[in-house]
């Protein structure tokens, strides 16, 4: 998929970033609900961008809530309300998170004392709702979905990333229906998978654990035919047009074929979804061996430089573990 997992990087027929939407039941919500058409953003990186550009495009008001004004003419150039201000978004049915980890979202959801901001579950009404698009713990999944239902307000969490992606959705019902507009504008296919927050995030960060290791075995096989003086190529076609046809293996293994690393999912975020979904299964004593290899070979990576760089670069680490090259030949 893509993030990544569901791989923020993994093309899919015309669908949103996995969005793992979830609600917790809006015990204090009376009267008619929001209408849609105003969507609030927080999180405007490389694949928030992208969504939320995506919203807009679906005929959408998208307010985008950005800390530093240097970015307004280049958001506001892709059709977007941009504002520094987050009360701004108060006042809207739903807002969007694409953040990237367990503090970044805290601090949106439950505000910051010490520098006078407010939190969305302060500010939004009750009948508003959260979509977080980030991965995230699935602890941290329940904290925030436990907040936002004292509330009344409704909390979808994310599994998965851009208009190519697919959505992962779980919530209560009403809230996931009146949330499939957006889905529609952001992806492809949307799975509801129950009203648990936390399984939506279990589910992006198994996946996302699926591509890393998919994408260390890629790149050890690679290596073994660049350090045989062979062009991997051959192999990679055939390997993705017969057994391993999936996205991952033919998407993944063409860019280490021509060892394009240029940045998707840069490496320090795949190593943190690694170590959740290492936590996760130490938590519910299951082992995972190749998963630990992925963690060290990601941290060797970073160590040498490449925080940079897509994790697909894990092939670049795979062949300078054999001796091949001490710095990638291209960055496409």
């Amino acid at each position: 998929m893509t993030k990544t997992e569901f791989d923020s990087q993994i093309p899919r027929p015309a669908m949103p970033d996995a969005v793992p939407v979830e609600q917790s039941n809006a015990s204090g919500s009376t009267g008619r609900l929001p209408v849609l058409s105003e969507v609030g953003f927080i999180g405007l990186g490389r694949m928030g961008t992208a969504m939320a550009t995506n919203l807009s495009a679906g005929g959408h008001r998208v307010i985008a809530y950005v800390r530093h004004a240097d970015r307004i003419r280049e958001l506001a150039e892709l059709g977007l309300e941009v504002t520094t201000d987050i009360t701004k978004l108060f006042g809207c049915a739903v807002v969007v998170t694409m953040l990237p980890d367990d503090a970044a979202v805290r601090d949106v959801v439950f505000g910051r004392e010490d520098l006078g901001i407010q939190g969305l579950s302060q500010g939004l009404s009750p009948a508003a709702i959260h979509i977080s698009m980030s991965t995230i713990s699935t602890a941290a999944a329940s904290r925030l979905a436990s907040e936002h239902a004292r509330r009344g307000q409704g909390y979808d969490p994310d599994a998965a990333k851009t208009r190519q992606l697919y959505i992962v959705a779980a919530g209560e019902a009403a809230y996931v229906e009146r949330c499939r507009p957006l889905f529609d504008c952001l992806g492809q296919q949307t799975f509801v998978i129950g009203s648990d927050p936390a399984v939506a995030n279990l589910i992006k960060l198994l996946g996302n654990m699926m591509t890393a290791t998919t994408l260390e075995m890629l790149g050890e096989a690679v290596a073994v035919f660049v350090k045989r003086g062979l062009d991997p190529k051959p192999f990679v076609d055939i390997m993705t047009s017969t057994m391993f046809g999936g996205r991952v293996h033919r998407i993944y293994g063409d860019k280490m074929v021509r060892q394009a690393y240029a940045p998707g999912f840069v490496m320090p975020l795949a190593l943190k979804d690694v170590r959740l979904a290492l936590a996760e299964a130490e938590s519910n004593g299951v082992p995972m061996p190749s998963v630990q290899v992925v963690r060290d070979r990601l941290t060797a990576g970073i160590a040498r430089g490449y925080a940079g760089l897509d994790w697909t670069a894990l092939g670049l680490v795979a062949e300078q573990e054999a001796g091949l090259w001490a710095e990638p030949r291209s960055l496409n």
